[in-house]
């Protein structure tokens, strides 16, 4: 079962809009196909309810309503009316599941706990309501009131229940307590259907959701992303890739392909980022970064697992940055459909690591930029921009302090702009005009950075020069868009002295 949608929604700042709500519960089981998914709590609010009336009236229409359920609570009926009008057929009744809080939240006796559940559940089926039975604080209960649990358990065994839920409410079991816990249970009541529901307090969330399905767990609760309150509830994902590779004997109908698509899109509706380093669905999983494994990627797969990206939707990636070999580009310029020699390999090698200095991932998009930037230098490096200040204040006019070699010969200068390109554009020319050479005029000026990218892209700035007789341009690439600027402008420079 997905309880995304319910406790899900309960990761601090997360609420999921009525259409939302309704997109990604039509993925949930149209496209990754899950068994179950638990839609909302009754009686939250009026568009709690709007969102589970659009997804029982989608699921009527599609023979999923049987897949609906709802969290409810023993209040005399109140939730049951709820769920009717809404048009749910399935309620998850939350009942107390430890001594302590039957004890001090709802100050009652066990029997007189276990008759308004009775109550509740006779209600629902003379309303065509099917009952699962959560036991809130179940992990609790069996460390701290186990006598209470089974007394809670046996009178369930009486009632017309089709799944009791063992959640580990608080995220406080061990791996050995997860397995050890079910297996009691599931030992003592082989014919009864359970459910374990494990949260990840201590990051234990799949291993423990792991052992209660080797301990005879009949069904698990799971969210995308492991959303969820506190630190969250055992993550779909993971999840299900451990069990398809770790436990053979127990086959799944969830679509594994369709993972990473339904993560993406519940990341940019919950707006709770995914971590890059998350397993299965984070940015970075399937991507090398160490030269070395490119190379064994090459030599018959060595750095390969049975994690395979394809299995997800994904496609392997090769990292470019200061880590990077030849075999890491060539694996990207292969995807791009692009060939160099060696000796402009070794180049734009060299390129991307001077670059990965300064940032930390070149990515894909950006070869082509770093390519034509590499092979542009065609010409004899007579000038050389050795160092500068750029200065931008408010109230102040943009300046530079520039130092620029000239065959050997060093200048420096300072001049002020209208921006700070401007600023190093009048000190340059002041610095050229003592060598009586002219600058070209600027006529067009251009700044690109590949699709996709972000606010550390680099940047590819590409200006057009007018000289008296010819018209040229240069390039620039830097993650700095006033730094791409001054490197087009070297290159300019460069061809005028040449």
């Amino acid at each position: 079962m997905d309880t995304t949608l319910r406790d899900g929604e309960q990761t601090s700042t997360v609420s999921f809009s009525a259409s939302e709500k309704l997109t990604i519960a039509k993925l949930l089981l149209d496209e990754l196909k899950v068994d179950r998914i638990e839609v909302a709590s009754a009686r939250v609010s009026e568009g709690e309810f709007q969102a589970v009336k659009n997804i029982t009236d989608w699921a009527s229409q599609n023979n999923y309503l049987d897949k609906i359920e709802v969290l409810t609570f023993v209040d005399k009926g109140v939730s049951i009316k709820w769920m009717l009008d809404a048009g749910a057929k399935t309620q998850n009744l939350l009942t107390k599941g430890s001594l302590n809080h039957l004890t001090h939240q709802l100050k009652k006796t066990a029997s007189e706990h276990f008759k308004e559940i009775a109550d509740v559940i006779t209600l629902a089926n003379t309303k065509g309501i099917v009952t699962n039975v959560y036991l809130e604080d179940w992990s609790n209960g069996m460390r701290n009131s186990k006598l209470y649990v089974y007394e809670l358990l046996e009178f369930l065994k009486t009632q017309n229940v089709a799944r009791i839920m063992l959640p580990d409410t608080l995220g406080i079991l061990s791996p050995k307590e997860s397995y050890d816990f079910i297996k009691e249970i599931k030992d003592t009541y082989p014919n009864l259907h359970f459910d374990f529901h494990a949260h990840n307090d201590y990051d234990l969330g799949v291993s423990n959701a792991i052992e209660g399905v080797k301990a005879g767990a009949d069904g698990l609760h799971l969210t995308i992303n492991g959303m969820g309150e506190r630190a969250g509830n055992a993550p779909m994902s993971s999840t299900i890739a451990v069990i398809n590779d770790f436990l053979p004997d127990f086959k799944i109908g969830v679509n594994e392909k369709m993972l990473y698509t339904v993560s993406k899109l519940v990341e940019n509706f919950s707006g709770v980022m995914i971590p890059a380093n998350k397993p299965v669905v984070g940015a970075n999983v399937f991507t090398q970064t160490a030269g070395i494994h490119a190379d064994g990627d090459n030599k018959n797969n060595l750095y390969f697992s049975d994690l395979m990206p394809e299995r997800f939707g994904r496609k392997r990636e090769y990292a470019l940055g200061k880590s990077s070999g030849k075999a890491n580009i060539q694996k990207n310029l292969q995807q791009l459909g692009l060939q160099l020699n060696d000796e402009n390999l070794r180049k734009v090698t060299q390129r991307i690591i001077e670059l990965g200095d300064k940032k930390q991932v070149v990515t894909k998009e950006d070869l082509p930029y770093i390519i034509s930037d590499v092979l542009d230098r065609t010409y004899k490096e007579k000038v050389k921009v050795n160092a500068y200040v750029l200065t931008h204040s408010k109230g102040l006019k943009p300046s530079t302090t520039v130092s620029i070699s000239i065959e050997g010969e060093t200048f420096e200068d300072h001049a002020q702009g209208d921006g700070q390109f401007d600023a190093f554009m009048n000190a340059t020319k002041n610095i050229f005009e003592i060598k009586k050479l002219l600058l070209p005029r600027l006529i067009d000026y251009a700044v690109r950075i590949p699709p996709g990218s972000n606010s550390d892209a680099l940047c590819e700035t590409i200006i057009t020069w007018k000289s008296s007789d010819s018209e040229f341009k240069t390039r620039g690439l830097d993650s700095d868009q006033t730094v791409s600027a001054i490197k087009a402008t070297e290159k300019m420079l460069n061809i005028i002295v040449n």
